[in-house]
């Protein structure tokens, strides 16, 4: 599995986190979120796999929490691997992440997670934005048309 962002650290531990996160395009655009804490960035919506959770109930759980919408036809993209420290778990995570495709299809309400605020941009300029290299290249490779 391709890994993006920094190199595993010789001698840290790492607890393993699967984690699901959806492209979301309509009208051109594609809906994003901007976390404000620990450290405001833009994401892919998406999030963790909590113990006994599918994998799709967590993208559709985690994109409402993160985004108020609801989403349709979620199709895997692909996933990659990033090593990180989650200064809000306190934790040196091995980052496994999924990719999906989905359709926003409604508006519910604002996003559940005070922390998080839904945005819509362009896909270019989605790619400058986005935190993390990993969601960049799929963007990318989204908005290109290209092989995931």
């Amino acid at each position: 599995m391709r890994r993006f962002g920094e190199p595993r650290r010789s001698g840290q531990r790492y607890t393993l986190r699967p984690g699901v996160y959806a492209i979301l395009p309509r009208d051109g655009s594609l809906l994003l979120t901007h976390q404000s804490e620990p450290m405001p960035e833009f994401q892919l919506p998406g999030g963790g796999i909590d113990p006994g959770e599918s994998p799709l109930r967590a993208l559709h759980r985690e994109v409402f929490e993160e985004t108020g919408w609801h989403i349709a036809k979620p199709r895997r993209l692909g996933a990659f691997r990033r090593f990180t420290y989650m200064p809000e778990y306190d934790l040196w995570a091995e980052k496994l992440c999924t990719i999906y495709l989905a359709r926003p299809v409604r508006r519910l309400g604002p996003p559940r997670d005070a922390l998080h605020q839904a945005i819509w941009t362009d896909p270019a300029t989605a790619v400058r934005i986005l935190a993390n290299a990993g969601d960049r290249a799929f963007v990318a490779r989204h908005a290109s048309g290209g092989p995931l």
